[in-house]
């Protein structure tokens, strides 16, 4: 069994807030001494707890459970350990053991607090600790801690591959075509009241040294929820097409790009967009979860390697170029169609052993209707030879990963 964070949305009462606010400015009251006690050298236990319950009435008041949960935070963040300001704290109780409880869908804390969940899922098993935060919208969620299978059975048609390259035009391309994920480009969605919003912002930004205006934090919110809707919308609709493809394959063959060059570019505002990191992250997290085979596949060369002949077309590709079109079997067909063939083919040669199935294909050009302008483009490789211990020249040149 591993453990797993379920989390759900709140919906307190005033009197609940009231008491979740209480405990969240005690916490902060704890953590900031801790912190002003390591500055003069001196560190703090739970024992001293005691000690400061007793001094003070209102600090008693509060549960002592999510207080010695602050001692033991404080103990994990190392580098972290700075002042927490009340302006700016977002509350965050951490309550373990038999303090909390689920009761007819709703979660009770000490002192008679009961606060209304949201069970978008059914919990799969009894809760060990529960930790309420507030994120920065206001809004309060509850991330339960419960025991999973190490491995969730899921059974996937044992002879079903996929092969993923990963894109801007569309965000996945598969060997699939019912599973190729467009570009919803949310954030270019939101990005007209996102622009009035901060504009807003903007006539109303306070002087230095002032506290921002009622009208100001306003604003300020709005941009926030603005920028909190676009990103559930990517992670929604991210989630829905892995989840697919994990469900209908047993290995899956992924692209490993690094997306952090396309900041630099002129690509960078429809990359961020896209969330290709998280995407890839997601996917890779839900497929270990259900036990499928991952091949991470290098990317060199596949968009210009013939997926059907295997010649290495070596004409510059850009961005605008949508066909890819071989110069020795004349094979044309989508250029990121292309390109998740040759992922699917490496990664097939890596489950068979050896990367003869693919490597062997870049001799198979053909000799005779290749011209003399064409072969100077055209690159052949050698057959791949098996080294000591059963790793090929080509599998470790491909650069294939398997999780």
């Amino acid at each position: 069994m591993a453990k797993q964070r379920y989390n759900y949305r709140l919906r307190p009462g005033k009197e609940a807030e009231r008491w979740l606010h209480f405990e969240g400015h005690n916490c902060r009251y704890l953590w900031n001494r801790l912190v002003e006690g390591v500055k003069q050298g001196k560190w703090y236990s739970e024992k001293d707890l005691t000690q400061w319950r007793g001094e003070l009435a209102w600090l008693k008041d509060g549960s002592s459970v999510v207080q010695q949960q602050v001692f033991r935070d404080f103990k994990k963040a190392h580098g972290r350990r700075r002042f927490k300001s009340s302006h700016k704290y977002l509350a965050s109780l951490n309550y373990v053991g038999a303090v909390f409880r689920v009761e007819e869908g709703r979660l009770r804390l000490p002192h008679g607090v009961q606060i209304p969940v949201v069970w978008s899922r059914d919990l799969p098993s009894e809760p060990s600790s529960v930790r309420v935060y507030q994120d920065n919208l206001g809004h309060w969620y509850a991330s339960f801690v419960v025991e999973v299978p190490d491995v969730q059975e899921h059974p996937a048609p044992d002879d079903s591959q996929i092969g993923i390259d990963w894109g801007l035009r569309a965000l996945a391309t598969t060997t699939d075509e019912r599973f190729d994920l467009e570009h919803p480009e949310f954030f270019k969605q939101a990005q007209k009241d996102l622009t009035r919003y901060q504009r807003m912002m903007s006539r109303r930004k306070p002087k230095p040294g002032q506290r921002g205006s009622r009208g100001y934090r306003q604003a300020k919110t709005r941009v926030a929820k603005a920028h909190k809707k676009v990103s559930r919308q990517r992670q929604d609709h991210g989630r829905k097409w892995a989840n697919r493809v994990v469900d209908n394959h047993a290995q899956i063959a992924i692209e490993d790009l690094k997306p952090g060059f396309m900041f630099g570019s002129n690509l960078a505002r429809k990359a961020g967009d896209a969330g290709l990191g998280n995407l890839k992250r997601d996917l890779i997290h839900i497929a270990q979860k259900r036990n499928r085979e991952i091949v991470l596949v290098h990317p060199k060369d596949s968009s210009i390697t013939c997926s059907k002949c295997s010649a290495r077309n070596k004409q510059n590709v850009s961005n605008s170029h949508k066909r890819f079109r071989c110069i020795a079997c004349q094979a044309e067909m989508d250029r990121d169609l292309n390109a998740a063939r040759n992922i699917l083919d490496a990664a097939g040669s890596r489950a068979s052993g050896s990367c003869a199935s693919l490597a062997a294909g870049f001799n198979r050009a053909s000799e005779n209707h290749v011209s003399q302008h064409e072969d100077q483009q055209l690159v052949r490789r050698p057959v791949a030879q098996t080294r000591e211990g059963g790793t090929t020249c080509a599998q470790a040149e491909l650069g294939i990963l398997v999780l």
